[in-house]
């Protein structure tokens, strides 16, 4: 299985790009894994923010594939522990899903229709974050999983 990190936004930010390059690292040591960056919708004085979303769930609609799992990141999401995102990467890689994509949607979340497309909507916290330090922390997340799926030592109970 292979693990798609997906976010709308700019470019990751300086102060956390370590960070996510060195977790994006090491979630390679147990599954094929890249990021995927979508600009964000242009806005001018008069956008809406419903065009806005409705732009960006078109470019994000088109690059799934039709058998991609897809985990939303949303704050009105399901909370789950560490072990149970593990278990649903476990249980997805034993499934022979081929792709398992994570979404992070833009400055106004998403469209109805990504949120209709989601096969899982997880939310991280009841906090809101910035998008940039989301994911960062889905990036160490995800590592986490892998680790608690091999039993390894970095997650502790």
């Amino acid at each position: 299985m292979k693990i798609q990190l997906w976010s709308v936004g700019k470019a990751h930010e300086d102060y956390i790009r370590e960070g996510i390059t060195e977790f994006t690292k090491r979630i390679g040591r147990y599954y094929p894994v890249d990021w995927r960056l979508f600009s964000p919708a242009r806005q001018t004085a008069s956008s809406l923010e419903a065009d806005i979303k409705r732009n960006e769930a078109s470019t994000i609609l088109q690059a799934l594939h039709k058998d991609d799992f897809l985990v939303l990141l949303d704050e009105r999401g399901k909370l789950i522990s560490s072990p149970k995102l593990a278990s649903l990467i476990e249980q997805k890689a034993n499934t022979s899903v081929r792709q398992m994509v994570f979404l992070i949607g833009g400055a106004f979340g998403v469209d109805e229709t990504v949120k209709e497309r989601a096969n899982y909507t997880w939310a991280l916290s009841p906090l809101v974050f910035p998008h940039q330090l989301v994911r960062l922390i889905l990036a160490e997340q995800v590592y986490r999983a892998c680790t608690i799926i091999r039993n390894e030592k970095y997650h502790h109970e």
